[in-house]
């Protein structure tokens, strides 16, 4: 990927002490192959992570362009790169949790603007999400009612569970979160829910 600019320091310095983190100290001896190996976990992470907001930035309207000016690449190599990308939210991909015999369907279309709401009116219902793909969410029907919340996906988010919210699907840039409330689900029409793969 070609750069208009140097990485910023203080993101630097935030990936090798995430490198190095579990590795010895410096004043014993380093282990190269394990910092080769830990560098390149981390380089597969940061591609993961690239994708997952490039296809938040699409599923938000920006266009191929636009994308390509932010990576100092042109609109069609942008598009070539991360249009089919493992990551990048095709449509059969899933990120979350895993899916056995319990009732699961997607919600969507949606987008960054009405997610939410669609989420808390099929939490009402009973579906909680359990994985985000391009334009839709997963969800499992359960016999509660369920809060959902997106929040921007910085540090710990031990601050949240600590008023009950439970990670359900991280997105990159966004963790999606949820809380049971306890209440029976309801009865009254929902959002439009489709079968899915």
């Amino acid at each position: 990927m070609a750069s208009a600019e140097p990485p910023a320091p203080d993101l630097s310095e935030a990936l090798g002490a995430a490198i190095l983190g579990s590795l010895p100290p410096s004043d014993e001896e380093q282990d190269h192959l394990a910092i080769v190996r830990r560098s390149a976990q981390a380089e597969q992470e940061v591609r993961r992570l690239l994708g997952q907001a490039v296809s938040a930035a699409r599923a938000s309207g920006h266009s191929w362009a636009a994308l390509g000016s932010e990576l100092g690449m042109s609109r069609q190599a942008a598009q070539q790169r991360f249009g089919t990308m493992p990551g990048a939210g095709g449509p059969d991909e899933l990120e979350g949790g895993p899916h056995g015999t319990v009732e699961e369907r997607w919600l969507g279309p949606v987008t960054a603007f009405d997610e939410m709401a669609e989420l808390a009116l099929a939490g009402r219902l009973g579906w909680r999400t359990v994985g985000a793909g391009m334009l839709r969410h997963r969800v499992r029907r359960t016999s509660t009612q369920w809060e959902h919340r997106r929040v921007v996906w910085v540090g710990a988010t031990s601050r949240y569970e600590q008023d009950g919210w439970e990670v359900a699907v991280r997105a990159f840039p966004w963790v999606y979160l949820v809380r049971d409330t306890g209440r029976p689900a309801g009865e009254a029409p929902g959002p439009t829910l489709s079968e899915g793969p």
